[in-house]
């Protein structure tokens, strides 16, 4: 099952577990001078992993395969890739899923797609606007019956309601202790901010039920740096608590991570239950020339235990006219490593290990939508 999917994810193969493990196999070698072989480990990962795929979302199917999608630069349609291995998703052969409508609702602005498995059937979120209305961006729903997510139909089960008719998006879906959830980005009537983070309880995959409560809303400086943004949310279930993830300000360099911290045992429709970070957990960093890290999701390697942050930066710093002109915001992928007290460690976005890096675009770029 996918680790940042429609399972409260229980822990890794309980890290207590684990340890209690590796304290048995220390007393067994003490008395035997055989080792068995160490678990084969996951390839390095290469990066980037694949250009002009912004806003990365990758499910670890049962049937073994990796399942990306993302935003393309044209904003116009929803594509699917498919691998046995993280690597090998920068090869995979791409589909195109859905496409935008000319005319009417779901016609432009075809956001940050994610791909969930749930109840036996397959859901794609995504948000997208009117054609001829194109910042009036909202949240809809796909819904494929089909076991092979790239084969069958794509039927539109409609928009998500909401509290408002507002500018709202990047939703992403959850359960945990058997309750599903929708956490979501929205401007809230009369706020003095564009996004906050919002929480709800679902009926089914495209309808929300009971309150609707605000997590997080933009307050510190790196959240308001060109616009105050909280989004992108991403949730994470480990170590007794459940974290969520999520992007602050301009969508250029200043782009970052923020993370939000219930215990797995409180009521998370509850927002006084969440813990905000007061600094920033994953931004922009010269020494490895990564600009503008975020929208993350989580996976987890082939070992099936490993866990894997995947976000989108780009690989130089300024940018000519608005940042959502610029196509070069690649995936990327690496390991999420975890700091004595169980919590994330998200460190610095890793260097480039890929070749042919994508040069500096040219000073104008084609108008995406």
């Amino acid at each position: 099952m996918s680790r940042n999917d429609d399972l409260p994810e229980p822990e890794p193969p309980s890290r207590r577990l684990m340890l209690k493990g590796a304290a048995l196999a220390a007393g067994a070698l003490a008395a035997t001078p055989a080792v068995a072989a160490a678990a084969p480990r996951p390839a390095p990962f290469r990066n980037p992993l694949v250009r002009q795929r912004a806003d990365p979302y990758i499910h670890r199917h049962t049937d073994g395969h990796y399942y990306f999608t993302a935003t393309v630069p044209e904003y116009d349609r929803i594509i699917l890739r498919r691998s046995r291995t993280l690597n090998g998703l920068a090869t995979a052969a791409e589909s195109v899923v859905w496409t935008q409508h000319a005319t009417g609702a779901m016609g432009a602005h075809i956001w940050a797609p994610e791909i969930h498995r749930i109840g036996g059937k397959w859901y794609i979120y995504f948000a997208s606007a009117p054609a001829e209305s194109v910042w009036d961006i909202r949240i809809w729903v796909l819904e494929n019956a089909n076991p092979d997510p790239l084969k069958g139909t794509w039927a539109e089960k409609g928009q998500i309601r909401t509290a408002w008719e507002t500018f709202s998006l990047d939703a992403t879906t959850f359960t945990h202790r058997g309750t599903r959830y929708l956490v979501w980005a929205q401007h809230e009537p009369g706020m003095d901010n564009n996004t906050a983070l919002w929480l709800s309880r679902m009926a089914n995959p495209w309808t929300l039920t009971g309150p609707q409560v605000r997590l997080s809303t933009p307050e510190y400086d790196w959240e308001c740096v060109g616009y105050k943004v909280n989004e992108g949310p991403a949730v994470l279930a480990r170590n007794g608590r459940v974290f969520l993830s999520y992007s602050a300000g301009a969508t250029d360099y200043h782009y970052c991570m923020g993370l939000l911290t219930a215990d797995a045992d409180a009521d998370l429709m509850n927002p006084a239950n969440w813990s905000k970070s007061p600094v920033p957990v994953f931004t922009s960093n010269d020494t490895t020339r990564q600009y503008g890290p975020g929208h993350n999701c989580f996976t987890v390697a082939e070992d099936g235990r490993s866990d894997v942050l995947v976000y989108h930066a780009r690989q130089y710093k300024e940018i000519t006219g608005d940042p959502l002109n610029d196509p070069n915001r690649h995936t990327r992928i690496q390991n999420l490593r975890w700091n004595p007290d169980g919590t994330p460690d998200f460190g610095i976005p890793v260097a480039d290990t890929a070749t042919g890096a994508t040069a500096r675009p040219p000073a104008e770029v084609k108008e995406s939508v």
